[in-house]
């Protein structure tokens, strides 16, 4: 089964409001093994509405209308839905009363246009809503011969929550067949169309698992998602493909269960009885952020120094000033410095030293901005990686802490 949500409202087109109920939804109904294929967000306009409404009843076999249910002029799914599907509706006297006592309840007349709150699809079910003055509904329908379930929901979170879960979901879980969802997320340390085009002769070949490439903060995830009639069938179809990308990609593999990078990099800490310490100049402690994200990191992780000057490069982390001047600060000798440095200063197992041009000013046609470099020791061994990261500052000094990290992470695997 597949579902499409549509969330309606003018303000959600706007740079102000976000939809955030399709995500809670999603997840409801990824445990009951159904797929959502389509989301589609609309404004206020009967018209588009409409047109949404019989796009979506005729490509999804569970349709979601959330929002729209209040008593204004502008709110129409009640009205469109039905037009759409092309059945009438009607008031229900129930839901009038119970509105007239609850503005009585609170010592306030009801205006007229509240009573648009009890209008109901012909053959929908009420929901009510112990949260709002606008109930839901639920309709078993059909659609050129095809089952259709539709809801209509509330569209304030604290409404539509609790009602999808005490009323709607147990509802779905009763009427749906069997279905089930494998998901397993890999996270890798390469570039997205790299990792692409090395795993794509593999996943391509396996049609039932859906697979997803997404580039986030100088990482790659690869979603893999499989539905089946039985749990353990969807998840050794997820399993088998992943054990295959897995070795594709060897070690470049961070994570095969979704944890991030500072949680791999803290159990490898661990095991081996390692500890780190960073000295950050463009990041401004980011790396360090990161590191103590994780609970319990305080076993492996000693501590940092943010040295954005010259004169705290030399007194925190014992940068000579000589070798500033003569390769200046963003340097590939500047950074193994600051690993060194930081290293013997706390005594740390590994130091890595990140020094680069964050931007968007300062950056020479020699250094440009995106220029970083980002060093590793542990006194033995040390290794330094120069990048020229694209984008803007954040961006650029979320990759360099990325990168640090992942050159903690292949020291210890």
């Amino acid at each position: 089964m597949n579902a499409e949500i549509v969330a309606i409202g003018s303000e959600l087109l706007t740079p102000f409001r976000q939809d955030t109920n399709s995500l809670f939804l999603t997840d409801r109904l990824n445990e009951l093994g159904v797929e959502v294929r389509f989301k589609t967000v609309v404004g206020d306009s009967r018209g588009d509405l409409v047109s949404v409404a019989r796009v979506a009843v005729a490509r999804a076999d569970i349709v979601i209308f959330m929002g729209g249910l209040g008593p204004t002029e502008d709110d129409l799914t009640r009205e469109c839905v039905a037009e759409a599907l092309g059945i009438e509706l009607h008031r229900d006297p129930e839901i009038i009363t119970e509105l007239y006592k609850r503005f009585a309840e609170r010592r306030m007349k009801m205006p007229d246009n509240n009573s648009r709150q009890a209008d109901v699809l012909d053959g929908a079910v009420l929901l009510r809503n112990p949260n709002g003055t606008a109930p839901a509904q639920w309709l078993q329908t059909n659609w050129d011969g095809d089952r259709r379930y539709v809801l209509l929901l509330p569209g304030p979170p604290h409404e539509l929550k609790p009602l999808f879960d005490a009323q709607c979901f147990p509802r779905l879980k009763e009427v749906l067949p069997p279905q089930f969802i494998a998901k397993r997320t890999l996270k890798v340390a390469m570039g997205e169309s790299a990792c692409d085009a090395r795993i794509a002769p593999i996943y391509t070949k396996v049609p039932d698992v859906q697979t997803t490439i997404l580039a986030h903060g100088g990482e790659v995830q690869v979603h893999l998602q499989s539905r089946a009639d039985t749990q353990e069938k969807a998840e050794h179809r997820v399993e088998e493909l992943a054990d295959k990308l897995e070795e594709e990609l060897d070690d470049c593999v961070i994570s095969s269960s979704g944890e991030s990078i500072e949680q791999i990099v803290g159990y490898f800490l661990q095991m081996r009885g390692a500890t780190l310490a960073v000295a950050e100049s463009c990041t401004g402690g980011m790396m360090a952020e990161r590191v103590t994200s994780v609970p319990g990191s305080s076993r492996y992780f000693l501590g940092g120094a943010v040295v954005y000057s010259n004169e705290l490069k030399t007194k925190l982390a014992g940068v000579p000033a000589k070798l500033i001047a003569e390769h200046g600060a963003v340097s590939r000798e500047v950074a193994l410095a600051l690993a060194e440095g930081i290293r013997e200063r706390t005594k740390a197992t590994f130091g890595v030293g990140i020094t680069g041009i964050a931007g968007p000013t300062g950056g020479t046609p020699e250094k440009p901005v995106g220029l970083v470099y980002i060093a590793i020791s542990d006194g033995n061994e040390h290794e330094v990686v120069e990048r020229r990261l694209p984008g803007d500052r954040e961006r650029i000094r979320l990759w360099a802490s990325f990168t640090g990290l992942d050159l903690v992470r292949r020291k210890l695997i």
